[in-house]
């Protein structure tokens, strides 16, 4: 389990991030692309130093691994799961909807997150067994009746692949009925999961995901009444594959899981 004062240090992990990347953002910086051609930019790096150089002095026991700088002490139960900047093309493009991701696993599971926004200053704090906060003040996701009345959210339709792309399309021709308008937002990262604990949304899809892409996101939404999985409903954990879905009523699972099952192969 994730103690109180594992959830301060995170706190104060997250406070460290932000102060070096609130200079940075509009600013001068230099940028380069990693093998997988994703951008990576000085902020990414020194805010996941940061990070590291905190939990380094202070738990040296603990495993980390960060999006930047890989794993050490992997065999611990104990493991910090980082990612300093998620959604760096925001960054990038000065839009303050990135976020900084910090997650303590426990044997494989995550048992406490925060998504921080460092520029608007905006913080969604989850343990599990506790409600989920957002800048210290409790926050509830909200229920939703059908999938007619649902606003979905994914990053971009441009990063699932063909075999992902169509039950995506399945479950965006699902939700809002016959209107194609407002109920699909798309760009967000994962700002949308914290919306969605918060209750302005209520389902994200997403897919290719890294453990330090989703392991905070799941303290933060099931601590406020949501659920997440992967495609196939099953719990996220250090091996899951991927594929993530949060949902902000736990109700609309199977519908969601349905409408993305329902490929039509008749073409």
């Amino acid at each position: 389990m994730a103690s109180v004062d594992d959830l301060k240090l995170a706190h104060r992990l997250a406070d460290a991030a932000g102060e070096v990347i609130r200079p940075m953002f509009r600013g001068e910086w230099a940028s380069e692309r990693k093998p997988d051609k994703s951008p990576v930019t000085e902020a990414d790096k020194a805010a996941e130093q940061a990070i590291r150089a905190i939990l380094e002095a202070e738990c040296p026991d603990d495993g980390i691994h960060g999006e930047e700088y890989g794993l050490t002490n992997e065999n611990a139960g104990r493991r910090w799961v980082l990612d300093p900047i998620d959604g760096t093309i925001s960054f990038m493009a000065g839009r303050p909807i990135f976020g900084t991701l910090i997650a303590l696993l426990q044997d494989g599971w995550p048992v406490l997150g925060i998504i921080d926004q460092p520029i608007v200053g905006e913080r969604w704090a989850g343990r599990i067994g506790e409600g989920t906060t957002f800048n210290g003040a409790p926050v509830r996701a909200r229920s939703c009746k059908s999938l007619d009345e649902a606003v979905l959210a994914t990053s971009s339709p441009h990063y699932f692949s063909a075999d992902e792309a169509e039950p995506y399309m399945q479950l965006a021709s699902s939700v809002g009925g016959n209107e194609r308008q407002g109920t699909i937002v798309y760009g967000g990262d994962c700002y949308n999961y914290g919306l969605l604990a918060g209750g302005h949304l209520d389902i994200v899809c997403e897919a290719g995901l890294a453990i330090y892409d989703y392991a905070a996101l799941v303290p933060v939404v099931e601590g406020a009444g949501g659920t997440m999985s992967d495609w196939q409903g099953n719990p996220l954990d250090r091996d899951s594959d991927g594929t993530v879905l949060a949902l902000g009523d736990p109700a609309r699972l199977e519908d969601v899981l349905e409408a993305m099952a329902n490929v039509q192969h008749s073409h």
